[in-house]
């Protein structure tokens, strides 16, 4: 396929480069040149403007940092991407968006002649280098099977409904990642201040009820202290607040949702911003006057979202 791919970030190297290792023809842009330059190596031609990456594209995928950033870079008077593809082409944003931003745009795309599918991704750059991301579809059936040769490249792709369920699965994920690194990290806090070993606890419950994936990775940051943002405090932040405006939008009444992004605003309010979302266990550790470190902020290798 003739791919443009727009947002050359964390997620957007591993992705692109899998397109172009697996024979795609592959057009490439980001903001900081620099970035998209990387992938030049594998093949991919780099392109100044998004108009110029999708001019000749049947398929566009978009990954990049919110709904706002994405409804600029398609739309914007004068370089909005969307103006420069050809009718039928098919916009797949992989951007982790507003339901509502994700069937706005693609309204907006639909009375332009092209097809849209919002399709976030769960599994991290960890996943993208290895092309297991789950990948979470809304739109038209028909769109996502023609999406198919790129999405089988990078993961394990599910159609969930129409135009938003795509982003409404991906804030099902959310809440439950955030809302389990929580319990997770209440639960080892609470039985290393009764006097027993976090780590023994921890592989003590894994393999029961109480296992998780993230009791085994997570918990493992925990007990290793080790904080470094593979998905930061304040993007975990903004996933709950998404959830709870969605919430809000259907009448649907979230307390659980909403204590814990009460709880990450005050991890942020208390300078964790740059943590990843596991440090939710130094807050904690903090309300309950624990030794815990103040920061471990290093290079992001293992983006969760």
């Amino acid at each position: 396929m003739n791919i443009a791919f727009l947002g050359i970030g964390f997620m957007g190297f591993p992705m692109s480069r899998r397109l172009c290792e697996a024979g795609h023809t592959v057009h490439v842009w980001n903001r900081s040149r620099d970035k998209a330059e990387r992938v030049a190596p594998f093949g991919a031609t780099v392109h100044d403007s998004t108009r110029a990456a999708v001019a000749h594209a049947e398929l566009v995928i978009s990954m990049l940092e919110n709904g706002s950033v994405v409804s600029d870079v398609l739309f914007a008077p004068d370089t909005g991407a969307a103006e420069a593809m050809s009718p039928g082409t098919l916009v797949v944003d992989m951007a982790s968006i507003k339901p509502r931003e994700a069937r706005e745009h693609a309204a907006r795309l639909c009375a332009l002649g092209m097809a849209h599918l919002d399709a976030p991704v769960s599994g991290g750059t960890v996943g993208a280098e290895a092309g297991t991301l789950a990948i979470m579809a809304g739109g038209n059936v028909a769109d996502f099977e023609r999406a198919q040769p790129a999405l089988k490249v990078l993961g394990r792709s599910t159609h969930v409904g129409p135009h938003g369920a795509g982003q409404l699965a991906k804030l099902a994920n959310q809440m439950i990642v955030g809302i389990t690194i929580g319990a997770v990290a209440e639960a080892l806090l609470l039985c290393e201040k009764g006097g027993a070993d976090m780590a023994k606890v921890r592989q003590a419950i894994t393999g029961g009820f109480a296992d998780s994936r993230i009791l085994q990775v997570h918990g493992q940051r925990m007990v290793e202290r080790d904080f470094a943002p593979r998905a930061r405090m304040s993007v975990q932040l903004k996933d709950m607040r998404n959830a709870l405006a969605t919430a809000e939008e259907i009448g649907f009444q979230a307390p659980i949702t909403r204590l814990f992004e009460e709880l990450y605003a005050d991890a942020i309010a208390h300078g964790l911003t740059d943590l990843d979302h596991a440090g939710l266990f130094v807050e904690l550790a903090r309300r309950n006057g624990m030794p815990y470190p103040s920061s471990s902020a290093e290079t992001p290798h293992d983006l969760h979202t």
